[in-house]
């Protein structure tokens, strides 16, 4: 979903290096430049949804073409993923986009500057088998201007933030989504201070107070969620 070339790049190997996993296992598709509104899932076995600079929140009359057309896609896609509980995991974007769908406000109430938070578990966070385990409370990479004002409607609240409420959720068994970025490191969010210096995350003159800060962030646990999402879904003739 992201427009920036070297921000997408970036993010998609962060997916393939964090979760193990190669190009040959993955079909990448570039939403934002995506014309089709519907594929088949049937050709998959999991999607992972990563972030973008785009907010759901924004006003109709102010979303560009792209920006629509990247929300039609995922409107036709959670069509599908929640009818069939379909493996699913969206990252920051993605967890909006599906708060979005399942009539969740989404609001900058709980915006987190760049950097890192600490997540807490939830009691069914604790026994859901992305997280069980994983200590009751963590770091995670975050950084963006709006969030899910409350949790779906349907949906179990697995971790929360002093910050943020609801940082990750899932619906029924299969379709998850975080408000944290699960891939990154520090040398990832680096590349996107610079890329989206001047798309009103933080003041650009804040720049380099922010990448000396990241600097010293480490996020191991985040990290095997994803891993574990993908070695839960993936059917990949490897093995994970």
């Amino acid at each position: 979903m992201r427009p920036e070339d070297v921000a997408a790049d970036s993010e998609f190997e962060a997916f393939l290096r964090v979760g193990g996993i190669t190009e040959t296992n993955v079909e990448r598709i570039r939403v934002e430049r995506h014309t089709e509104t519907r594929i088949d899932l049937n050709q998959y076995c999991a999607i992972i949804a990563g972030g973008s600079p785009f907010d759901v929140s924004k006003e109709e009359q102010l979303k560009d073409r792209v920006q629509k057309g990247v929300e039609d896609f995922f409107h036709h896609l959670f069509d599908q993923v929640i009818e069939s509980d379909f493996p699913f995991l969206g990252a920051c974007s993605g967890n909006g986009l599906l708060g979005q769908y399942c009539g969740t406000p989404i609001s900058q109430k709980y915006s987190e500057d760049i950097g890192s938070t600490m997540v807490t578990m939830t009691e069914e966070g604790r026994k859901d088998p992305l997280l069980k385990g994983l200590p009751d409370q963590f770091e995670a990479m975050v950084g963006h201007k709006e969030a899910c004002d409350k949790v779906p409607t349907g949906a179990t609240l697995l971790l929360s933030s002093a910050q943020c409420p609801v940082q990750m959720f899932r619906i029924k068994e299969n379709i998850y989504a975080t408000q944290f970025h699960p891939e990154a490191d520090a040398h990832e969010f680096i590349i996107r201070v610079k890329t989206y210096m001047y798309s009103g995350y933080f003041a650009p003159e804040r720049a380099g107070e922010l990448i000396g800060e990241i600097q010293k962030i480490n996020t191991p646990e985040p990290k095997k969620i994803l891993q574990r999402f993908i070695a839960r879904y993936g059917n990949f003739s490897s093995g994970l």
